[in-house]
């Protein structure tokens, strides 16, 4: 449920421990910037093919202490810098210096043209982190009579920051962790190798005891045939070698694969091949298992899967594009929510994704992808609680919202533009043409997301004038796109009428903003959700809203045959990790062609993950209610399962639940939770008071800390 929530902002908690710190977003663009433009294409350097932002050069960092006594400070800079205290600079650049005892103003200022201007701060009570204020531009200037500047024009932000809390490494340097992976299994052939690493993986590869004068080629692959195609293979690396003695290889630049084929010219030799297996050093927070040992299969697959995905940002792929794209990100934030609870990345990724301004495209290029930044804003608010993210990046969010306003039609709504990609899914045959309904759909969530952040900015009139717009623009949804006849919103409309295309794109989404009464909704899934005559679905990606539609429906029985079916189906065929897009209809090595080529499709792709959000949510029945779990719900729902068991990570611990068809026990880790239940008796809970809400459903309140066991019969 989306709620406008109107609260006053506060400052955020700060921590006495230092850390790197740098203008917000500065470091993630130009981290991403790093990331993104590895990608290579059969040894073709393959750039992404938007508008790249880049750091602010010259920055300007300060804060106010009160010290009841001197302290020595250590300074660590990323640039050249000078440091002031109360205005007055030290001589050089200095590592070291002492701050007085009593109210001191502390400024470096920072230029660098290559890096990202950051500093590190460590003393015994002064410390860098994101109390500090920055600015690209102070504005301070001292006239004739030597009177300092009005500088109340300056716009000052809280310091960004990523946990990077070691001084000696600096931002610039960052990278992922790798760790040694054998291959399970190798298969040599005249002038070849066949490496099988067992499943899919991602790092660099290690050739050991290479020895010889000549060419050798590495050809890697998400699946065999792609490995032993030497024409067709996404990805290979060329090398030259020149080894009179058994030497040791890494390969430079990391690729994803599972199968390698190393062709060399004769005369070399390779003992045997390993990989460095790069990965984001972030721990499970959640869980799930259950009596369906199936379907635990499809949680372990998924949980893997998003984990090669998460990289220094939510990436699509890892083999192909490797890039931040934001409808795919926006589905890693859901799953994030239910197994790691990991924000930094969260934060990192929609940083990179929303880059500087002036806006001059959307987000990606894509009209879509815009919309779903907006709608990861506030979704990372109502996980994690945090405002301040919303206050450093309002701004932000309001020149986006103003550039999609400027580009509406006649009749006010979103229509493609040139230079626009409508993307909303990979669909043979799907019609782009004139207003889209979906766009229209995800817009008005974007002025409802905009409200909410007005209103918490403290931008009153803000908040009025989205609200208006996005209660203008839900009218005229269902007057120019429903229906009657067809009980559902139709897919386009062009030159000012509605076509007869009904697809399950702006239905679906309809019933999970809540748009739909409760008669639409139960006609929507009859006409469309359940109607084998509406053009299916064929990837993950949007397979996800289809099957949390459902479960929002309480189809949890039909949803789980489905995800046994659909990526039930993907482990039958061999996956290691779930794909970009799966047609049970093709056979053999159609499953791996996409965009024209043969092995052009993603075998590791982030929207295949998304059994994890839809276990968590609508399983275990896990959700917030109010920003950081304050109030949540847990409404568990077998969905035909015997049992089932998992955690569900907050950001002030983990929620427990273990259910079956006769017992709910739970464990409550933050706030005020709301068990809601139905029983064909009367359930006993020794630990609360159970209210009889009627017609067999009940609930129970859950307080911090505190363990239930309910008795009940399903």
């Amino acid at each position: 449920m989306f709620y406008l929530l109107l609260l006053t902002l506060v400052a955020p908690a700060y921590s006495q421990t230092a850390t790197w710190i740098w203008y917000p977003g500065d470091w993630e663009i130009s981290l991403s910037n790093k990331m993104q433009n590895r990608r290579t294409e059969r040894g073709v350097f393959f750039p992404v093919f938007w508008k790249i932002d880049n750091h602010y050069v010259l920055m300007d960092f300060h804060k106010v202490f009160n010290l009841s006594q001197p302290e020595e400070i250590k300074l660590y800079v990323e640039g050249e810098y000078n440091v002031k205290i109360d205005g007055k600079a030290f001589e050089g650049s200095p590592s070291t210096i002492t701050v007085p005892a009593g109210k001191h103003k502390i400024n470096i200022k920072v230029f660098n043209q290559q890096q990202v201007p950051a500093i590190f701060v460590q003393g015994k009570t002064i410390v860098s982190d994101n109390s500090w204020l920055v600015t690209f531009e102070d504005k301070e200037w001292i006239d004739e009579t030597g009177k300092t500047s009005d500088i109340s024009a300056t716009k000052w932000l809280n310091a960004g920051s990523s946990n990077l809390n070691d001084p000696t490494k600096l931002p610039s340097t960052y990278s992922l962790p790798v760790k040694p992976e054998p291959a399970l299994r190798i298969e040599r052939k005249p002038q070849a190798l066949v490496a099988d690493f067992g499943k899919e993986t991602f790092g660099f590869l290690k050739l050991h005891g290479v020895k010889g004068k000549g060419k050798l080629t590495a050809y890697y692959g998400e699946s065999k045939e792609e490995a032993l195609s030497l024409e067709h293979s996404e990805t290979f690396d060329r090398l030259t070698i020149a080894a009179t003695t058994k030497q040791d290889t890494v390969i430079s630049l990391s690729k994803a694969f599972r199968f390698v084929n190393l062709v060399h010219e004769a005369g070399i030799s390779v003992d045997s091949v390993s990989v460095l297996y790069e990965y984001a050093d972030i721990s499970d927070k959640g869980g799930f298992r259950c009596s369906d040992e199936e379907l635990n299969r499809i949680y372990d697959v998924s949980k893997y899967t998003l984990h090669l995905t998460t990289r220094e940002f939510f990436i699509d792929g890892i083999k192909r594009d490797r890039w931040v794209w934001s409808g795919d990100a926006y589905q890693s934030y859901l799953m994030n929510y239910y197994l790691t609870n990991d924000n930094e990345t969260v934060k990192r990724t929609m940083y990179a994704l929303r880059g500087k301004d002036p806006v001059t495209a959307h987000i990606n290029t894509i009209m879509d992808y815009t919309f779903y930044w907006f709608l990861g804003i506030y979704d990372y608010y109502l996980y994690s609680g945090d405002k301040s993210f919303i206050a450093q990046n309002y701004d932000r969010m309001q020149s986006l919202m103003e550039y999609c306003l400027g580009r509406r039609n006649k009749e006010g709504l979103m229509e493609g533009l040139p230079g626009d990609w409508v993307f909303i899914d990979w669909a043979t045959g799907l019609s782009k043409a004139g207003a889209v309904s979906f766009e229209q759909l995800l817009l008005c969530r974007s002025l409802e997301t905009m409200a909410i952040c007005a209103g918490l900015a403290d931008d009153a009139a803000g908040a009025a004038r989205y609200t208006k717009e996005a209660d203008l623009l839900k009218k005229k949804l269902f007057d120019y796109y429903w229906n009657e006849n067809k009980q559902a919103l139709v897919h386009s409309r062009v030159n000012g009428a509605q076509t007869d295309n009904v697809t399950r794109y702006a239905n679906m989404f309809s019933i999970l903003f809540g748009y739909f009464s409760e008669q639409q909704k139960q006609a929507v899934k009859k006409s469309v959700l359940l109607n084998n005559n509406i053009q299916k679905i064929t990837t993950p990606y949007m397979r996800f809203y289809e099957l949390e539609a459902l479960c929002a429906m309480g189809e949890q029985v039909y949803v789980l045959k489905e995800m046994k079916d659909y990526w039930g189906g993907m482990l039958k065929l061999g996956a290691t990790s779930f794909w970009e897009e799966y047609n049970p209809d093709k056979t053999g090595a159609e499953h791996y062609a996409m965009y024209g080529r043969e092995f052009g499709k993603s075998l590791c792709h982030s929207w295949g993950a998304s059994p994890l959000y839809l276990l968590g949510k609508y399983y275990l029945g896990v959700k917030p209610l109010e920003p950081g779990y304050s109030q949540y719900e847990i409404a568990p729902q077998l969905g035909g399962l015997q049992w089932m068991e998992g955690k569900v990570p907050t950001p002030d611990g983990t929620i427990e639940l273990a259910v079956t068809t006769s017992q709910i026990k739970v464990t409550g880790a933050t706030g005020t939770g709301v068990l809601k239940f139905s029983s064909r008796s009367k359930p006993v809970c020794k630990e609360g008071i159970v209210s009889d809400k009627g017609n067999g459903h009940y609930e129970l309140t859950i307080e911090k800390g505190k363990t239930y066991t309910v008795k009940y019969k399903l």
